[in-house]
């Protein structure tokens, strides 16, 4: 997955796992999210052929999501996140558990020739903890505020870093039936995580024509996507399906955005959408 789908990850959570909508405020009705469930979907999105690429392509983005005998099970992009701590009945909830990905940068569908000719580059696989907090109630009745940091390590060998991801998602239902997130992220990146993705060696510089370059850690891009979900009865809390789309703009940083595989070969510039359904029961 490109860069653009953590945001759809997170967002797309909320949107269609949430218990959201316009009740009386006098009494909470009870909703497929009160207990166990699980949430499913599939989408297409249009994203960056590498993270920098000015070339789109065609990716798929799966979804799971829900809650099993009190643990939260959170989408990532092309992983996911396990919540050890139950919700809490009012009032903010924290969230604390482990996360795991993978990451596919570079790995494949690369259109651009130049950057082809560096060569694929391995799967990461990253595994750490992840926290967050939970604020209801901001702005209405129904909205929430979510703050989460996950905190990842490669255990297979790639790029052997530590990457950093924090986000901000505020949800809110806008009808029984339709829901908005916003969300921001960024990304974070050590020495190592920034010299295997945005770097060129000596010889890659021969075989490829770009100047050689070393890239440092430090953060490597930061990012918005607005989602809408729609659910096909017109009543998200009972679950069932429902529809999304997405958008999202990221902005390279750093020694990321420097890199000539962005600055040469590329774009610090990101966007990206999407379009999915999904089904909660």
């Amino acid at each position: 997955m490109k860069s653009f789908v953590p945001l759809l990850g997170s967002a797309l959570a909320l949107a269609i796992a949430s218990p959201a909508c316009a009740q009386d405020s006098a009494a909470r009705e009870d909703t497929v999210f009160d207990g166990d469930y699980l949430s499913v979907g599939v989408g297409a999105a249009v994203v960056p052929s590498y993270d920098g690429s000015d070339d789109y392509v065609v990716s798929p983005v799966p979804l799971v999501q829900g809650s099993i005998k009190g643990v939260g099970i959170n989408p990532r992009a092309a992983g996911l996140a396990l919540d050890f701590v139950p919700d809490a009945a009012e009032g903010p909830g924290f969230n604390l558990g482990v996360a795991g990905r993978l990451r596919l940068n570079r790995t494949r569908q690369i259109k651009d020739p130049v950057v082809k000719s560096l060569g694929e580059l391995d799967t990461a696989v990253e595994v750490g903890p992840t926290a967050g907090v939970r604020f209801p109630g901001v702005l209405n009745p129904y909205d929430s505020l979510t703050v989460t940091t996950d905190v990842l390590w490669d255990v297979a060998g790639a790029h052997d870093g530590m990457v950093v991801n924090p986000s901000i998602a505020y949800f809110t239902p806008l009808s029984r039936g339709m829901a908005a997130t916003l969300s921001l992220n960024a990304e974070y990146g050590d020495d190592s995580f920034a010299d295997y993705y945005y770097s060129i060696t000596p010889g890659q510089s021969l075989a490829s024509g770009l100047p050689a370059y070393q890239a440092d850690g430090g953060f490597t891009k930061a990012g918005a996507s607005l989602l809408m979900a729609y659910d096909l009865d017109g009543e998200l809390a009972n679950g069932g399906l429902a529809l999304f789309a997405v958008g999202s703009y990221s902005r390279m940083l750093g020694d990321a955005k420097d890199s000539p595989i962005v600055s040469i070969r590329g774009s610090a510039n990101q966007w990206a959408g999407a379009i999915g359904i999904g089904y909660t029961f």
